[in-house]
């Protein structure tokens, strides 16, 4: 009978102790980090290591922003990474939805990190940014870009793409069309060959252009062209596709797709492989794919080339207040 009181009693223990561990956050946090073949995918491992964090720390879900969103709303994500415009309407959305979003900021050694290890740069995210900010967030940036297919997009077409994007981007009625403008127009082409075709609309408007100038392999003009974006969920997909809308009325012979994808990554392999014609992308790993490093090792994108800058990427993690998270660090 005692043995049977101090097997309860110890089982009792255990229960409480997996019950403690439970309450107080404790085991493996899931995170968000982009879906694969993605630049989030990429930027959140580099942040996760800059933290020292590795396989075993965190449990990973590679979804995209709307999904992961939606995660972070049921309470099955406990933390989402992702590169968004300022503000992002998906985070604005969970906050109408939960009331207790949490912005999390970088520590100073992770941001030094990061700027050794890749092209990203220190940015300070406004608390006027969102209403649930009590003080300024501390994170990196990139710049999101279009790139073309050299093999598809003409000189003329690139020229054409390149103008209506700048020209009629007032027509553009999503909160980062603001940014395409004639002074953002070469930010994120540092290093990058220029279409021939962006390269005389831009000087023609004034602007120097020292970039290498790709070599075009299109001859004639394709009238169906597919651009790719993002996850719905993100900023990519209902910004490119007010972007194609937008080419489509202005161009003559032409009709744009823009789809649904992994974005950055998944665009410029699917444009080294002739499956896609224009591209959004971080600029980060559009250097790297033209010069064949990183996750492009062995497998260079030599076709693409740079058409303009869309807006300022800034990395954004948030979680909410019951995950009882307040950095990376919590999570060590």
């Amino acid at each position: 009978m005692k043995k049977k009181k101090a097997l309860g009693f110890k089982l009792l223990v255990i229960g409480l102790a997996f019950l403690l561990a439970a309450c107080s956050g404790g085991g493996a946090k899931n995170i968000a980090i982009g879906p694969p073949a993605s630049e989030t995918n990429n930027v959140s491992k580099l942040i996760l290591e800059a933290y020292g964090l590795g396989e075993g720390d965190y449990k990973e879900f590679q979804e995209g922003f709307g999904d992961a969103a939606d995660g972070v709303q049921d309470g099955n994500i406990d933390i989402s990474i992702g590169i968004l415009g300022l503000p992002a309407a998906s985070i604005e959305s969970l906050q109408a939805s939960v009331g207790d979003v949490v912005m999390m900021s970088l520590s100073d050694e992770a941001i030094d990190y990061i700027e050794e290890n890749s092209g990203y740069r220190k940015h300070i995210i406004p608390k006027e940014t969102y209403d649930f900010l009590d003080s300024d967030i501390q994170t990196v940036t990139a710049y999101a870009i279009l790139m073309a297919n050299t093999d598809t997009i003409d000189e003329d077409l690139g020229y054409e793409l390149a103008k209506i994007m700048i020209e009629k981007a007032s027509e553009n009625t999503h909160a980062q069309a603001k940014q395409m403008i004639l002074e953002n127009a070469l930010k994120g082409a540092e290093g990058l060959p220029i279409h021939p075709g962006a390269k005389k609309y831009y000087e023609e408007q004034g602007l120097t252009v020292d970039n290498p100038v790709a070599e075009i392999g299109a001859t004639d003009r394709k009238n169906e062209l597919i651009l790719g974006t993002g996850s719905q969920g993100g900023t990519y997909y209902p910004l490119g596709g007010e972007m194609a809308s937008i080419w489509n009325k202005y161009i003559d012979g032409i009709n744009v797709t823009n789809t649904e994808t992994g974005a950055s990554v998944e665009n410029l392999s699917s444009i080294r492989d002739g499956n896609m014609d224009l591209g959004m992308t971080v600029h980060v790993p559009a250097m790297l794919a033209v010069n064949g490093e990183g996750a492009f090792e062995g497998s260079a994108v030599p076709n693409a080339a740079f058409i303009g800058h869309i807006y300022p990427e800034v990395v954004q993690v948030v979680t909410r207040e019951n995950a009882g998270i307040k950095s990376f660090d919590d999570l060590k």
